[in-house]
């Protein structure tokens, strides 16, 4: 029987259009949309964000790297095919609904901990999809004004430039998930084939002009004492090139979109990340090596015609300004819309944890208020950093390697559990230079786990207030009854008494006294039969809960007894369903709870007991506003 409030129909509504397809069954989240895509589509949907890095990673490797550049982005590749990507094949196979790492992590920390730290995990998750969305739309919006065919008023209106993006890559997905794959794809095939034209160009260029590659070579020799010496540079340079990783979260996120059953998915996102790893790996160290040994350093420098903007730079140079204006609009385009991958992410990923927990509104289950709310988070933070592009690169970068450190942790973990010792070594290796990636890039820019820590605040605070005004809910979902509860049930007849037990001793001596009391108190005749009713609560951190509704009998007494996560809503969802089953309003009994009734309430909040008299009542009141037929509740 299912007990779980449904949202109310509101046909015609703007409520309704908000609201459809709004999932509540958890099973149905799990199985994500109905509408379902080749591996090939949704990696183009992840893609915009991995692929778009090349609007800018160039840039960003020439200015931390300087000649060593393509070293470093040698050093990345590897991190990132060897590293990055073994970690998010494994983490497919662990998570085929899309839960990724912070649900391998989730089962290593108990009740309210783990709570708590799959909330740190999902702040490090926002934190990278957000600015993932507004720093992307930042650099679209360099990109449209360094154009030389923009029109003058729009100079200087990089803010409003940017949260006009971010509105149109809103309004794509209020309009709809396939909408916004279909657009995905047409912008990866165009953008990847332009680049490739620009790389292939820049290629020849170098070959025609040899020289470009010695003169490289003799400044490499002249600055660094030996091959030790570059690579060591190198290594300490490759942390500031991590935004050139970002995707493989996304691409884990999506998996319900992926189209098959759960082997299929599971084959067709770890082709998903290693077809995108490779592409991207060729691109980077190409991009990387031409951009070095044709562009002048001073035009990689703030105010330069590189800067940001390195193929763009070549693509004008060496294909004119009407290729080079195609090549800006597909890479202003791709980086638009490179946020539909973060917002992807984001609209999967929450109603997987949120609402399990009680710590999001029912509404969380939909994709438009969803997008709405992001929407509105992403203009707020455009307009706090001023649309800057590098004052957003350390949260991004923050938030970006956290979550592939937490993935190589989890399949550390998973693969020792599995007594795997050869792939934990391998996974702990990777794990280490994730963590020296992270710190480095911490005390690099202190900055982004500022921003990181206030998205982790808000999403506790945000998630708590909303479990506080939750609590009062049914939060049942199905009851179940073994075989001796059946017996139980159906033995009852005309008016159907529960007394409510809390389970001590539990022998003879406290059910006759129990009994006794409720006779003394509630002048219940001794001939009408009574079913006791125990509830405990092992986890009183989960919301939601399917009620399996155990029968024993001790000392001559009907008893029922019932796990759960919160013992007021237990009895309210069991003493409705005893009313369906018999066809009769059943009473409850109860003694007055002693103690401070605020005390109580933090006692049921975090603990799922309290004064439970008197929250049943309430569970009960909302849940079945028709007094005629809503159970009977005594104290005494």
């Amino acid at each position: 029987m299912v007990l779980a409030k449904q949202p109310a129909a509101t046909e015609g509504t703007l409520r309704s259009w908000l609201l459809q397809g709004l999932q509540t069954d958890r099973k149905q989240i799990e199985h994500g949309p109905h509408v379902k895509h080749p591996w090939w589509r949704v990696m183009c949907l992840t893609g915009v964000d991995y692929f778009s890095t090349l609007g800018y990673q160039p840039g960003i490797a020439a200015l931390a790297a300087g000649l060593l550049s393509p070293l470093a982005t040698l050093f990345l590749v590897a991190l990132t095919l060897l590293g990055a990507l073994p970690v998010y094949r494994r983490v497919a196979a662990e998570s085929p609904y899309g839960q990724g790492s912070i649900a391998m992590l989730e089962k290593l920390a108990p009740q309210w901990w783990g709570k708590l730290f799959v909330l740190a995990l999902l702040g490090f998750a926002a934190t990278d999809f957000v600015i993932t969305m507004t720093l992307s739309a930042a650099d679209a919006t360099a990109h449209i004004l360094e154009n030389p065919f923009v029109p003058d008023f729009l100079a200087g209106q990089r803010v409003l430039v940017t949260l006009v993006l971010l509105a149109a890559l809103g309004g794509v997905f209020l309009m709809g998930f396939t909408e916004a794959i279909g657009i995905a794809v047409l912008l990866v095939f165009a953008y990847l084939g332009l680049n490739a034209v620009v790389v292939a160009t820049a290629i020849v260029h170098v070959l025609q002009s040899p020289q470009v590659v010695v003169d490289w070579q003799r400044a490499l020799s002249l600055d660094f004492s030996s091959p030790l010496a570059m690579i060591g540079l190198s290594l300490l340079v490759m942390p500031k090139l991590a935004l050139g990783m970002s995707g493989f979260e996304t691409g884990v996120a999506v998996m319900p979109v992926v189209k098959g059953d759960i082997a299929e998915r599971i084959k067709g996102t770890r082709r998903l990340l290693t077809t995108a790893a490779l592409i991207m790996s060729v691109f980077l160290i190409f991009s990387s090596f031409v951009t070095t040994v044709l562009i002048p350093h001073q035009e990689f420098e703030e105010g330069g015609k590189a800067n940001g903007r390195a193929l763009a730079y070549l693509a004008h140079s060496y294909l004119g300004d009407w290729f080079g204006t195609v090549y800006d609009v597909s890479t202003i385009a791709i980086l638009w819309f490179a946020g539909a991958s973060a917002m992807a992410g984001l609209i999967n990923l929450v109603p997987r944890y949120l609402p399990r927990y009680g710590m999001a509104p029912e509404w969380t289950g939909a994709v438009r208020p969803l997008v709405l709310v992001f929407s509105a988070i992403a203009f707020a933070i455009t307009i706090m950093f001023d649309a800057d592009v590098d004052a957003q690169a350390g949260a991004y970068a923050t938030g970006v390697l956290v979550l592939m450190l937490s993935a190589a942790v989890a399949v550390t973990l998973s693969a020792r559990r599995k007594r795997q010792h050869k792939a934990a070594a391998a996974y702990m290796m990777i794990s280490a230079v994730l963590a020296y990636t992270l710190v480095d890039n911490v005390i690099e820019r202190p900055d982004g786990v500022k921003i990181a820590s206030f998205f982790i605040a808000a999403v506790i605070v945000t998630s708590l207030i909303s479990r506080a005004t939750r609590s009062t809910e049914l939060r049942v979902t199905e009851v179940h009854l073994d075989a001796l509860a059946e017996e139980f049930v159906n033995d009852a007849c005309g008016e159907v008494h529960v007394i409510a037990n809390e389970p001590h001793v539990r022998d003879q001596v406290e059910y006759t006294d129990k009994l006794r009391e409720t006779w003394l108190n509630h002048r219940l005749r001794s001939s009408e039969p009574v079913l006791f009713v125990e509830v405990s609560v092992p986890d009183a951190s989960e919301f939601e809960t399917e009620l399996h509704v155990k029968g024993e009998e001790r000392y001559g007494h009907k008893i029922l007894t019932i796990e759960s996560s919160a013992v007021p809503n237990t009895l309210a969802a069991l003493l409705l369903y005893l009313r369906d089953r018999t066809g009769s309003v059943p009473h409850i009994y109860f003694h007055w709870t002693e103690g401070n009734p605020v005390v109580a309430m933090l006692r049921y909040l975090v603990f799922g007991g309290g004064d439970v008299p008197p929250l049943t009542r309430e569970v009960l009141r909302q849940a079945e506003p028709d007094l005629e037929r809503r159970p009977h509740v005594h104290v005494g």
